[in-house]
């Protein structure tokens, strides 16, 4: 159903980006008014071709990137994860399978406990893929050997040591087609509206509101957009840092109030905190904190449990909410 819901709006979106700026360019374009081109600056028209091309670039640039290179790039993360990555034992709580019986491997969502690389025990939620049924190496109560970045800055963060990466060519090829595909046909748009825009004027048919302008700008505003809420995840970020490099403390709620914001109709609160780190120092912080209305009860609680920096004290959360979080693998 997600997945379902996520082509249609790559669908939705894509057609605001292409078939829409073509059909009211052409729709409000004639070809009289085409043919009066004498009247404008060829200069201001190759300036708007050469911005086009610069935003195609970069745009068909973004393409590779996600579509080809980001493949190996993944590929090549994991492989020096688990040359490089710090060692841990976890140990399975929960096991679930989620594949249906009679394929190819079975693939199961592990809750797994172990030692953050401060020394913190954390709980964690993650997927596998079982290429080795026979072994029964998921069920409750076993060990599994994980693989950390120290450094937390590629996903995924952690590895199964026994994982396997493969890259499968057909994949890798029919991406690149398909890269190529784009490229030969912006050329080509651009070949087309030369030969049917023109009128032997050059480029002065070329427009701000023309698709070969506007098509890659939208692209860039996706992308901006997008950047806008990987900033926004920033916090998301942070919130993995402190799950896979913090410490467990026991804060002292001192107040709560009410923010007045609302997220999705659930209230916003901020949380006037007091701990003691494993050094003695003592701080106070605010944390704030969407809560479910159903969760109230936490803002009449006289402690919580929280997870702290040790290089960054000021950053903090609460046990409960990182035990949520789920890194994408």
């Amino acid at each position: 159903m997600k997945k379902g819901w996520m082509i249609f709006w790559m669908l939705y979106a894509l057609f605001f980006a292409v078939p829409f700026p073509m059909i009211m360019y052409y729709s409000i374009n004639n070809e009289q008014d085409l043919r009066s081109l004498q009247d404008k600056s060829p200069w201001f028209a190759l300036t708007l071709v050469v911005l086009s091309i610069i935003f195609w670039l970069i745009v068909l640039t973004g393409f590779l990137r996600k579509w080809v290179l980001k493949i190996l790039s993944a590929k090549n993360n994991i492989e020096k994860l688990k040359k490089e990555g710090g060692v841990r034992e976890a140990k399975i709580i929960t096991s679930t399978m989620l594949s249906k019986p009679g394929g190819s491997y079975d693939t199961y969502e592990l809750q797994l406990s172990f030692k953050n690389l401060s020394g913190t025990e954390i709980k964690q939620r993650a997927k596998v893929n079982d290429t080795k049924s026979y072994e029964r190496r998921f069920e409750v109560g076993k060990t599994v050997e994980l693989k950390i970045d120290k450094d937390l800055q590629h996903i995924p963060y952690f590895v199964f040591s026994s994982s396997e990466v493969q890259v499968k060519k057909t994949s890798v090829i029919l991406s690149v087609l398909g890269w190529l595909l784009v490229v030969v046909l912006v050329a080509g748009y651009y070949v087309f509206s030369y030969q049917h825009e023109s009128y032997g004027m050059g480029w002065r048919f070329m427009s701000i509101g023309h698709p070969l302008l506007v098509c890659p700008a939208v692209f860039l505003f996706y992308k901006g957009l997008l950047a806008l809420i990987l900033n926004i995840s920033m916090e998301f970020r942070r919130a993995i840092r402190l799950k896979f490099k913090g410490k467990r403390a026991t804060a002292k709620i001192v107040s709560v109030r009410q923010t007045g914001v609302f997220i999705n109709e659930q209230p916003r609160v901020e949380f006037n905190l007091e701990y003691t780190d494993d050094q003695g120092r003592f701080h106070k912080q605010n944390l704030k904190k969407v809560i479910n209305l159903l969760e109230l009860d936490i803002t009449k609680q006289k402690y919580i449990d929280i997870f702290y920096l040790d290089e960054a004290p000021d950053q903090i959360a609460i046990a409960s909410d990182l035990d949520e979080i789920n890194p994408v693998l």
